[in-house]
């Protein structure tokens, strides 16, 4: 059963409200997956007997596997629909989450986790496919700027949710929390999400030519370059999500309970952010408005790096940086999708495969950097300073 909307390529109009929170619970399961558990960091790595590095690789495993993931899913959306792969992903997801709940050491843990991203990669390839199936250009910019909106909240409450559940349960019961929300995406999903890539356009799709069309992708200037300024964007984000439960918790001895709320507060800076992109959108070219983020996000990155090589780090200092540095995520993220899939208009699963792998490899290894280099303020800071650059020259090369 499926909710009653066509499947045609573009709607003008604005998209119908329930559609629009369908497709932000299944978003939601990304950072939630990512942000609920950060408070249990210190917890796990005592339970396990192990550095807080390897820890941090549970979350660098994640990015991982939803970069491997999302190149899979791509062509099974061209293939056979955007539905049915998004009801098996999230089916290994569930699995995968009570896999962790239940590891007997972080080296299983860490397994797990790769499973877990590999089902929650669907979600994140089916979305972006559906919106550029039914809108483009500044349409499916504010679109995806709504669903920042909503997906928004997640990252603003789960720390603190983490942190509440943790006065309560073991840590272990965190995964079971996020089995359950998955469980409801995926009836939802089952019941209402419609099919918006109907057989007719399946037809001449092959999954042997998966190579020769990711090829094809990458030799487009504009989707490459957009989808790395993505993922340098999200290099930046994870630097800072894998870093700071060691700067605040460690280093700066900073409350679980107000790290929480500096999270939360950063969280809703890049919603707030995302509404502002999306009121700009009515006067400026999403390139436009994601060239001048990018100028502030680099500033951004410079004033941290100082501030990390003159050791004059403090929370207050923090907090504000950092929530400017979710600002300027809020209105990249949204306009560098939406430019890299508006250069394409076939084969759009696989292309919203390839941005997203981007995306998440490029947050993966930056979050794997920090953790080998012992999430110290100057490996944090240094990440995020050279995944800033890396938007602007990205930027830089799209327009020659």
């Amino acid at each position: 059963m499926s909710l009653p909307l066509s499947t045609s390529a573009a709607h003008p109009g604005a998209p119908p409200l329930g559609f629009t929170l369908l497709l932000g619970l299944i978003m939601a399961i990304g950072p939630l997956s990512i942000d609920l558990y950060l408070p249990a960091f210190p917890q796990m790595a005592r339970e396990f007997g192990v550095a807080g590095g390897q820890i941090q690789y549970t979350l660098s495993v994640y990015l991982l596997g939803l970069a491997l993931g999302q190149a899979l899913y791509g062509p099974l959306a061209d293939k056979y629909g955007r539905k049915w792969p998004l009801l098996v992903g999230l089916a290994l997801y569930i699995a995968a989450a009570l896999l962790c709940a239940f590891a007997p050491s972080v080296g299983l843990l860490i397994l797990a986790r790769g499973l877990q991203a590999l089902g929650g990669a669907a979600g994140a390839v089916i979305t972006s496919s559906v919106v550029r199936d039914r809108y483009q250009g500044k349409a499916a910019a504010s679109l995806f700027s709504t669903l920042i909106l909503i997906i928004g909240v997640a990252p603003a409450i789960a720390p603190s949710l983490g942190t509440w559940l943790l006065t309560l349960l073991p840590w272990r019961m965190l995964f079971v929390a996020l089995a359950v929300f998955a469980g409801a995406a995926l009836v939802a999903s089952a019941l209402w999400l419609p099919e918006t890539h109907p057989p007719s356009q399946r037809a001449g799709v092959r999954l042997r030519d998966t190579a020769r069309v990711y090829g094809g992708l990458i030799a487009r200037r504009a989707f490459i370059m957009y989808s790395l300024a993505s993922g340098f964007t999200f290099g930046a984000l994870f630097a800072y999500v894998s870093g700071s439960p060691f700067l605040f918790l460690q280093d700066l001895k900073t409350a679980p309970a107000l790290y929480a709320v500096l999270f939360g507060v950063n969280a809703l800076g890049m919603v707030m952010a995302s509404q502002i992109n999306r009121a700009l959108l009515g006067r400026f070219e999403p390139a436009q408005i994601s060239r001048w983020a990018g100028r502030a996000l680099l500033s951004v990155g410079v004033v941290l790096l100082i501030a990390a090589l003159l050791h004059g780090l403090s929370v207050p200092l923090l907090a504000a940086l950092f929530f400017a540095l979710m600002c300027c995520a809020g209105m990249l993220m949204p306009n560098n999708t939406a430019l890299a899939l508006s250069s394409v208009s076939e084969r759009v699963g696989s292309a919203a495969a390839l941005n997203g792998t981007i995306q998440m490899a490029l947050g993966g290894l930056a979050g794997t950097v920090v953790g080998a280099l012992g999430s110290t303020p100057l490996a944090v800071m240094g990440v995020i300073a050279v995944s800033a650059a890396g938007v602007l020259v990205c930027y830089q090369v799209a327009r020659r």
